[in-house]
């Protein structure tokens, strides 16, 4: 079966998810335009041919999204996401960091030493940073040591990850949040 894909709206922009067989391949976070996005799902899923209307299960995922990203407290960790492409080492980066809640964050480090590799805190921004899964996989919960921002892959790079903690925690902070959920 080939991939499907989907491009929709939330409130920090138009976001994608790319799935088969009702396990998600890939999600993406908003890039300088619409065009740039479906360009970018169509480069990492070449096999994943037209945008179709999502299956049940995904539209469920979809509204999970927005609603998150609309500042609802809404758990995605029960997402079933295709990780067979995914190093062993990111896989399990990527299991720790399902288990934050919304609101809540970890440490680079901290992620490390539950992983059981105490001292590789770079190690794990840098399989962040190669996130597959963004906002399902909340690498914009996970920050650098003393709660500093670190990094951020994303299009708008650690703005739009301070935006996106801003919104998940009701902190609408204009020139972060924007002034309205629907900004």
């Amino acid at each position: 079966m080939e991939a499907r894909f989907t491009v929709f709206d939330t409130a920090i922009g138009r976001c994608g998810v790319v799935w088969r067989e009702r396990q998600v391949q890939g999600s993406y976070l908003p890039e300088r335009d619409e065009n740039a996005l479906r360009a970018r799902i169509r480069d990492e899923h070449p096999d994943a041919g037209e945008e179709r209307a999502p299956e049940p299960e995904i539209l469920a995922l979809v509204d999970g999204i927005r609603r998150l990203m609309a500042g609802e407290a809404v758990d995605l960790s029960r997402t079933t996401l295709d990780m067979s492409r995914v190093p062993p080492f990111h896989h399990k980066v990527y299991e720790l960091a399902l288990t934050i809640p919304p609101v809540q964050t970890m440490t680079y480090g901290e992620i490390a030493d539950r992983i059981g590799a105490p001292g590789s805190s770079r190690a794990v921004g840098q399989a962040l940073g190669r996130n597959p899964f963004p906002i399902i996989v909340p690498c914009h919960r996970v920050l650098a040591a003393g709660g500093r921002s670190g990094g951020f892959s994303a299009e708008g790079g650690v703005k739009t990850k301070l935006r996106m903690l801003a919104i998940e925690q009701g902190a609408w902070i204009p020139e972060l949040a924007g002034s309205t959920p629907n900004s």
